[in-house]
């Protein structure tokens, strides 16, 4: 590479990020929450001693004094919620806290009321702190992406803002180094770790035309880089959005919850007005000890738990998924995965490698060697663009064939291509290409083709043609496939194993191809001769037949089917606008095995779902039965509510360590 200078360029006027992750003003929320909390507790702690202490039977006013105190510093954020519900004319769990304290000071139990808002501010802050690792993928996602780029400007390298990058500017990225931005490689080659992005274990080798993204890091080797998408553009930022959006898509069962939530409240304080008016109206008891229960009884039954429970689990999901490069584009999608009773593939780069691979080298003349016959032909496709061309030179090259020049290339459009090769003249192309000649063993050649062809294998014939190209002999036949994923067979049985019931491959293929790779696959059917609409069809008769199916394709001629099914899952997406457009969910690496880990991922997360509310719920039914039974005292109740709201949002972060088995 040329050497030129490199010099630094400062922004006049740094352009604002595009994306904002709040972490900070969320980060400073919770040490203020924090430590209201902690004079909260000290506040309380304080008031109790000096009441315990007291010679007289009235509250000391320096008691007094703490207890205000410890009221305002723990009832200030469940104040300012309630208030804010209010005007929206809703009624939410943190008024009835501060119902539930106040009525506890009115009945003589200010220190009561003072711990019902310390574990309250106390468990909002632990929620808080909760939720907040789930936000660490973002920020860790835009930690990835460097400030600057060295970038080619005027014959030289100046080191310049990514946000004054233009589009086709050359930057370069020495060894150790993480990529600025997406691009193309024209020079140079290297080992890079793309595990941020794509989720893949192993560096990929990256040479000259390969595509490379922002936030990747190059291992080894020097990288000049052509930009093909702006700092705002790259498939880096577009994963942190959609990270962001996913984070603030609401699950299903949530919005249920925030529906029911105001009404569950109103109901909770209407039944607590009817347990503290009835004992009066019938002159049952005193008017503090109706009131007193029916505070607990409001403590009681506050659903804080059940509220809290689903996003701590959903977001724990997403921010594992994000990790291991799944990418759940809604909390929606988490749960939704776990109803997908059927799978369908898109075959063609999905379930196949996606590039035609050599499948057979069959020789049909004894004066020439397996070893020759592949160099021979391979030393002719190298200078053709053809992708069965390649297939061969990549063939050879596996076998440490070298390959001799080839001189005097022709090709003829649909038929094959010729040239000479050490002082022979070989020909490469389908059976037409030697009607016009007189060819020895054509017949065996064409029955070998039909055989290959009858395997869904495309093959050519391999033939030297004598001096005057009026006479050829066949050398031998060359068969070519789409093949299988090597983990494909294993990903299915993968996906039975977890849950899903039936895998059904989609392909535009004709029917003996299909036919083929669904046998070697092990799918349990297979749909054929498909355009991209016959595909919509295809996923809308299998999901009536057989229930929710994901769809699962590349994201460009897949896109409808993407759409129209249950979910859809885009595969091996990094950089495909259509697919991280389309698609539900994406797999930002090529790994057919972030399949069975996703299902297994969201059959956990509603697994954790279902554990979360049955026990929130259980708790609220145990604590007001108790209420009612054996009297339970206020203070009981105020731990039993805000402990089990703790246990459910640990519970739910367990699922930022979900390993498969």
């Amino acid at each position: 590479m040329e050497t030129k200078r490199i010099r630094t360029v400062t922004p006049t006027k740094p352009s604002p990020p595009r994306l904002r992750v709040p972490a900070i003003e969320e980060l400073n929320q919770i040490h203020l929450q924090g430590a209201a909390t902690a004079v909260t507790l000290i506040a309380m702690i304080a008031g109790w001693l000096v009441e315990r202490t007291a010679v007289t039977d009235t509250m000391p006013l320096p008691a007094l004094i703490l207890y205000v105190i410890a009221y305002l510093a723990g009832g200030y954020y469940g104040v300012q919620a309630g208030w804010t519900a209010l005007r929206e004319l809703r009624i939410d769990v943190d008024l009835l806290m501060v119902l539930a304290a106040l009525g506890a000071a009115v009945v003589g139990q200010p220190f009561e009321g003072a711990m019902l808002l310390f574990l309250f501010s106390l468990s909002n802050v632990l929620q808080e702190m909760a939720l907040q690792r789930t936000q660490r993928a973002i920020e860790a996602l835009m930690e990835l992406r460097p400030d600057t780029a060295q970038v080619e400007r005027n014959g030289e390298w100046v080191t310049l803002p990514i946000e004054q990058v233009h589009l086709n500017d050359r930057f370069v990225v020495k060894p150790g180094e993480r990529l600025p931005l997406d691009g193309k490689v024209v020079d140079g080659q290297a080992h890079v770790d793309q595990a941020a992005i794509t989720g893949e274990s192993m560096p990929v080798h990256k040479q000259v035309g390969d595509t490379v993204f922002a936030g990747t890091i190059n291992q080894n080797g020097h990288l000049e880089v052509r930009v093909t998408k702006l700092a705002e553009e790259s498939t880096l930022a577009r994963l942190i959005e959609m990270v962001a959006e996913a984070q603030s898509e609401k699950a299903g069962t949530q919005r249920f919850i925030d529906r029911a939530e105001q009404y569950y409240a109103i109901g909770v304080i209407l039944f607590t007005a009817v347990v503290w008016a009835v004992p009066q109206i019938m002159g049952w008891e005193p008017f503090s000890d109706s009131l007193y229960r029916a505070i607990t009884i409001m403590v009681a039954a506050s659903p804080c738990a059940i509220i809290i429970s689903t996003p701590a689990t959903v977001l724990s999901a997403i921010g594992n998924g994000a990790r291991r490069g799944i990418l759940f584009k809604g909390g929606i999608y988490v749960e939704n995965a776990a109803a997908i009773k059927v799978i369908a593939f898109d075959k063609t780069g999905t379930l196949t490698a996606g590039k035609p691979e050599m499948t057979d080298l069959i020789r049909l003349n004894e004066t020439i060697s397996d070893e020759e016959l592949l160099q021979l032909a391979a030393a002719v496709e190298a200078r053709s663009e053809h992708p069965l061309a390649e297939a061969v030179v990549r063939a050879a090259e596996s076998d440490g064939l070298p390959l001799p020049k080839a001189t005097g290339f022709t090709s003829e459009v649909g038929r094959g291509v010729e040239a000479a090769v050490n002082g022979r003249l070989i020909r490469i192309g389908n059976g037409r290409y030697f009607q016009d000649i007189t060819t020895h063993h054509l017949d065996s050649a064409q029955r070998k083709t039909d055989t290959l062809e009858a395997e869904g294998k495309t093959s050519v014939i391999v033939a030297e043609l004598d001096d005057n190209r009026q006479k050829a002999t066949v050398l031998g036949v060359v068969a070519f496939a789409d093949v299988l994923r090597p983990d494909t067979h294993q990903v299915i049985q993968d996906l039975k194993q977890a849950g899903i019931e039936r895998v059904i491959m989609l392909t535009g293929d004709n029917e003996t191809v299909a036919r083929h790779i669904a046998a070697e696959a092990g799918v349990d059917d297979y749909y054929a001769e498909l355009l991209p609409a016959d595909k919509v069809d295809a996923i809308k008769q299998i999901e009536a037949q057989y229930g929710p199916t994901a769809m699962v394709g590349d994201g460009v001629n897949d896109a409808p089917a993407l759409a129209t099914a249950t979910i859809g899952i885009a595969m091996g997406a990094a950089g495909t606008d259509v697919a991280l457009e389309t698609a539900d969910i994406v797999l930002m690496a090529d790994d057919l095995n972030n399949l069975p880990y996703l299902i297994g991922l969201s059959h956990a997360t509603r697994r954790t779902l279902v554990v979360n509310l049955t026990f929130a719920l259980a708790m609220i039914l145990i604590m007001v039965a108790a209420v009612f039974s054996i009297n339970l005292a206020l203070p009981l109740a105020v731990i039993g509510h805000e402990g089990g709201t703790v246990l459910v949002s640990l519970n739910g972060l367990r699922l930022l360590g979900y390993r498969q088995k």
